[in-house]
């Protein structure tokens, strides 16, 4: 007996293009991971000129491409950057031109550690690096302040807390408000166009800069990088007075003087106008105390003065004055008289010792002294040669004559 077999008809099969298969497939997987949250490592990053970003996403065991477009990645808060520890959130589709499927990324959360902390931690050591934070180059907040600019919002509860502080002092400060807003999208641009406006005004002694206290997205304003180079860029001393005391924000670190509070920059302000006001304070009642001695004094003196004999009896007073001054004029004419005759007794008796003493008083006696030409006294015939002119010289009179003979 024959055993036979029979097969069934061949069933038509499909046969897909690449690009048919492909799309199907992308199909598939936009449907089923239309929103999907990965998490991952961050390497091969990369930033076109488009402002689109490139990198792969991968743990221990697997990567997989992600796209991060720029209409997308405008409002990312911090920097991408390899070795970073990203939760990614998007949707899985494939790139058709490659036949790879990638992530759609629509949102990027830093894993541990909050967005805009992070944002805060990396363009902190940024600038820092750049130097915007070194104390060398912060400029001394002038002691007496005359012109203050302010940045701020006009209605916050900052700008009220400072006004309160200069309304109760009188040392002619003159503030100008710059109002701008201090959270929300925008309000980086208007601080950094404040400072710069106000800048350009020019003449202003200090600028403050700051708000109230709030949570770090209501202080982001002031973590931007464009309000931190204004700061930076400005031409007058800046006071950062953001927040509360626990509150540090990247205007804190850049400008020349941190306040803890608005209330705080405020008083700084004004403490050496306060601190000179007190010191005048002092000088003036020093200056009172010792008027008020010295009109004490004087008056104690007129008193004494009103009491005393001159006042109750000027006239007779005056007499006794006018006799002593004669008395006093008698002795001395009686005293200058005495002392010029002594003094004319004193040279006559000079005069005498003196005529005494004179060698031409020998000639009274008879007696004659001999010079020769150079008018020196010949005192020894040995100093007299023959044909010498010589001067003899009498009481009476002087004979010149020439010696013809020099002997015993």
């Amino acid at each position: 007996m024959a055993l036979t077999t029979s097969r069934p008809p061949l069933a038509v099969q499909k046969i897909y293009k690449v690009s048919e298969l492909t799309r199907e497939i992308r199909i598939v997987l936009e449907a089923k991971y239309r929103v999907v949250w990965i998490e991952g490592e961050v390497s091969n990053f990369k930033r076109h000129s488009s402002g689109h970003i490139y990198f792969t996403l991968k743990d221990e065991q697997a990567q997989m491409n992600a796209v991060f477009f720029a209409t997308q990645n405008q409002f990312l808060k911090f920097d991408l950057k390899d070795g970073l520890q990203v939760i990614c959130i998007g949707h899985v589709s494939v790139y058709d031109k490659r036949g790879q499927y990638q992530l759609y990324v629509q949102r990027v959360e830093p894993k541990g550690l909050g967005a805009l902390q992070l944002a805060y931690e990396q363009l902190k050591e940024r600038l820092e690096r750049e130097g915007l934070f070194d104390v060398g180059r912060k400029r001394q907040i002038p002691l007496y302040p005359r012109r203050i600019g302010i940045v701020t919002s006009p209605t916050g509860a900052a700008i009220q807390d400072m006004l309160k502080i200069f309304r109760k002092r009188t040392y002619g400060l003159e503030i100008v408000l710059c109002p701008v807003r201090v959270q929300g999208e925008g309000a980086g641009d208007e601080i950094k166009n404040g400072i710069r406006h106000l800048n350009e005004l020019g003449q202003f002694d200090v600028l403050i800069v700051g708000r109230g206290g709030g949570s770090l997205e209501d202080l982001w304003s002031f973590n931007e990088e464009m309000v931190a180079r204004a700061i930076y860029e400005s031409r007058v001393p800046v006071i950062s007075a953001v927040g509360h005391e626990v509150d540090w924000t990247i205007s804190d670190f850049v400008a020349d003087f941190r306040a803890h509070t608005p209330t705080a920059a405020a008083e700084h302000i004004v403490a050496h106008w306060d601190q000179l006001e007190k010191q005048l304070r002092q000088i003036r009642e020093r200056m009172q105390n010792q008027m008020r001695s010295i009109l004490e004094g004087s008056r104690d003196e007129f008193r004494r003065l009103k009491d005393s004999y001159a006042f109750r009896q000027p006239k007779v007073y005056l007499q006794q004055l006018s006799q002593r001054a004669d008395e006093l004029l008698r002795q001395l004419h009686q005293g200058l008289k005495g002392f010029l005759e002594r003094k004319r007794h004193e040279f006559q008796n000079a005069i005498g010792r003196l005529r005494t003493l004179s060698p031409l008083s020998i000639l009274d006696r008879g007696y004659s002294v001999t010079f020769n030409e150079r008018g020196e006294l010949l005192k020894d015939i040995k100093n007299v040669s023959v044909k010498d002119r010589i001067r003899t010289k009498w009481a009476s009179g002087t004979i010149w004559s020439e010696v013809f003979r020099v002997g015993e």
